[in-house]
């Protein structure tokens, strides 16, 4: 199947610190992408560097076969994102911060009320941002990141701030959006019983370099190979974390 997003030796660096480290990942068409890692592994920042927020330190990347920074503009174009916490104007209500992002676009009025419905903000479209919850806020970068139908969406931990209704109530949204729309799903997030539940496949970081990538029967054979229980898939990840976290510690003191 056909890459629409691709990377290769994609690093970040902050002075001395490696956020994101040689990495190469290859994301299909047309399916949900989980990216996996704990807090700080440098799941935002590589997110940041496919969406020209943070310029990489060396190593290269392709969207839907255009090249960033020559082709900055189109790549946008092309894609919603939802990174950390979206900024708001907390004096507008949310219909009126999508009303915003619409006018940018040069979208429809209709594309504000669908994806208010889609996220379940109908009936608070009209409140001030400033009085919405942690969990409706993040419903409304979500919108934000729908709006238009973008062909490809990066979402960075979705569903933090829900409730665990609104966190399933999202989650099959997300995974209705590759047939509804025909994008492709780019989603971060440190817990892979939230990812397995949805994901085609999966990248799985750690201190900013690549463990594992693939679907979840070659996670569990990959972990089974590497002497790690396959039966827990939460446990499994946080093993395959640890053995590496140990061999860091083991070269560092070599």
């Amino acid at each position: 199947m056909e890459s629409i997003i691709s990377t290769r030796g994609l690093t970040k660096k902050y002075n001395s610190f490696t956020s994101v480290n040689k990495l190469s990942i290859n994301i299909k068409r047309g399916t949900i992408y989980g990216f996996l890692g704990p807090n700080g592994a440098g799941k935002s920042t590589t997110m940041k560097m496919l969406l020209g927020l943070t310029k990489p330190t060396s190593g290269k990347f392709r969207i839907d076969g255009k090249k960033m920074p020559e082709d900055r503009i189109e790549i946008l174009r092309e894609i919603g994102s939802f990174i950390e916490s979206p900024s708001y104007y907390p004096n507008l209500t949310g219909r009126e911060n999508l009303d915003i992002i619409r006018s940018i676009l040069g979208l429809k009025k209709k594309d504000v009320e669908e994806v208010l419905e889609l996220v379940g903000l109908s009936e608070f479209g009209d409140r001030l941002v400033k009085k919405y919850s942690l969990g409706m806020k993040q419903r409304l970068g979500l919108a934000g990141a729908l709006i238009g139908k973008p062909p490809i969406l990066i979402l960075d931990e979705p569903t933090n701030g829900l409730d665990p209704a609104g966190i399933h109530e999202i989650r099959n949204l997300i995974k209705r959006l590759p047939k509804m729309y025909d994008c492709t799903i780019m989603i971060s997030s440190h817990l892979l019983s939230e990812i397995e539940l949805i994901a085609d496949d999966i990248g799985i970081l750690n201190h900013g370099r690549l463990l594992f990538e693939g679907s979840m029967e070659e996670l569990k054979r990959t972990a089974k190979a590497q002497g790690i229980k396959d039966d827990n898939l939460e446990e499994m990840f946080l093993s395959m974390v640890n053995v590496d976290n140990y061999e860091r510690m083991q070269r560092a003191v070599l």
